[in-house]
């Protein structure tokens, strides 16, 4: 018998037709976010549970099961965050969870340096005021901006991502400096020119533009918070295509309020959907609906590297992307 499988939300037609050919599979048809008491049920009725980065599977969705009433061995995750599930009981269930690295780390650069541009230049202010019929025509004074060539680039999280976001923005010119929480060798500091500094607060003092790419979870839950923004220059930006949680955003409303930094770009959001409705009112803010890997190359690569984990868990064979 194939392997009975659930995809929490819809994938591309092409991925769910090849996870159609391969095992027993349910399909979120209606795509409506599942609920806790869901993912109990999928965990107690399928052989692998195949999720997305903003699927609830908290604590909640574990508590009361054991190693006698689960049915689930691997929870696959589309996505390369995986903050959304509870490891801790994933581990005491003895699930495989695994993730897709690689495939999406170009998209979400592009999707930074778009924000930083679209920040620093005020492309979403300019964009709103031509729809809106109120641009009177070119002045020499009118929606100045910033200028990003030859700006410091700070990058928190010097891993796939961010290294794909340096790239990018030594195009402009940029200098790289990174923090990262290991040591990052030698040869790839010097392939991007870059320094690496001791702490954050010492990144937010140098970067003209702060940009986020380390994982989001509990340890780097408001990271970004108003200690750190205080350190950051009246000129400087945040750019966030990491996890919504890593930022404060109250603290980060305060600080483009009262002008302790410029502006901010954000595509991700904590608890999104849910935004925080001060942010909507704020016009030093660009704000996206979590675009970083929305290309449809991206978006298949990404379901059939989750096939790819899933064909070698049931092979019997170690999962190439397993993090728990």
């Amino acid at each position: 018998m194939k392997p009975k499988v659930i995809v929490t939300r819809r994938w591309p037609a092409e991925v769910e037709a090849r996870l159609q050919e391969k095992y027993d599979v349910t399909l979120n048809a209606s795509d409506h976010p599942m609920s806790v008491a869901e993912f109990k049920s999928a965990l107690q009725t399928y052989d692998a549970v195949l999720t997305t980065v903003t699927d609830g599977m908290t604590p909640d969705a574990f508590e009361g099961l054991s190693l006698e009433n689960v049915r689930t061995k691997i929870i696959g995750n589309y996505g390369v965050g995986f903050s959304h599930i509870d490891v801790s009981s994933a581990k005491r269930l003895n699930l495989t969870v695994t993730n897709t690295p690689d495939v999406l780390s170009e998209c979400t650069a592009d999707i930074a340096i778009l924000l930083m541009l679209m920040a620093a230049r005020r492309g979403g202010e300019g964009e709103r005021e031509v729809r809106s019929g109120n641009w009177t025509g070119w002045r020499p004074t009118h929606m100045i901006g910033s200028k990003v060539s030859g700006g410091v680039f700070g990058v928190l999280g010097f891993g796939r991502i961010g290294r794909e976001a340096a790239q990018r923005a030594m195009g402009f010119g940029m200098s790289i400096k990174v923090f990262n929480r290991s040591k990052v060798p030698s040869e790839v500091l010097q392939a991007f020119n870059a320094e690496q500094v001791g702490s954050i607060n010492e990144l937010a003092e140098a970067a003209d533009f702060l940009s986020l790419h380390c994982p989001g979870g509990a340890e780097n839950t408001h990271l970004i918070n108003a200690e750190v923004l205080a350190r950051m220059k009246p000129t400087g930006y945040i750019i966030n295509t990491a996890r919504g949680e890593v930022v404060d955003d109250v603290a980060l409303v305060e600080a483009l309020k009262n002008g302790v930094i410029a502006g901010a770009g954000l595509d991700v959001f904590q608890g999104e959907p849910a935004i925080n409705p001060d942010l909507l009112t704020l016009d030093n803010v660009v704000l996206l609906p979590h675009l970083g890997s929305a290309t449809s190359a991206t978006r298949e690569a990404m379901g059939f590297r989750v096939i790819e984990n899933i064909d070698a868990f049931f092979n019997g064979s170690e999962p190439p992307d397993r993090v728990v």
